[in-house]
């Protein structure tokens, strides 16, 4: 598991590798990812947009930019964790993902960013 700490949040993520999804003799890898988000502050944050880098072993990047996570913005509370789950595919079968949420404190309106740190895809038997 990957944690990072910016402001008062914590981000953690796991990774899954997704075996029962590849086609057999070719096709991308999937891998799951469950995220939990802790607001460790005194004052609540909503989660407004992400932003992904996605790095492919065989030399490519993806970006990824939206609002929320999984259709929603949440809103999280002092002391509150929030949890969801997403995939990503990759062509190599190993590589990694990074970035950031854009989150808003609720009593101020302030916006600032929040790290999500880099986390390996990499299937389970590529670094033996």
């Amino acid at each position: 598991m990957k944690t990072a700490i910016t402001q008062g949040v914590r981000i953690s993520v796991e990774v899954k590798y997704q075996a029962d999804y590849r086609i057999p003799g070719g096709g991308p890898f999937f891998f799951a990812y469950f995220v939990s988000i802790s607001n460790e502050n005194d004052f609540g944050i909503q989660l407004l947009h992400r932003h992904w880098k996605i790095f492919d072993s065989n030399g490519t990047y993806r970006f990824v930019d939206g609002a929320g996570v999984i259709g929603a913005q949440p809103v999280i509370t002092p002391g509150e964790l929030y949890h969801y789950n997403s995939a990503c595919d990759l062509q190599s079968g190993i590589g990694y993902m990074e970035g950031h949420y854009v989150m808003h404190q609720l009593d101020n309106k302030r916006i600032f960013n929040v790290e999500i740190p880099r986390f390996a895809l990499e299937l389970p038997f590529s670094m033996n």
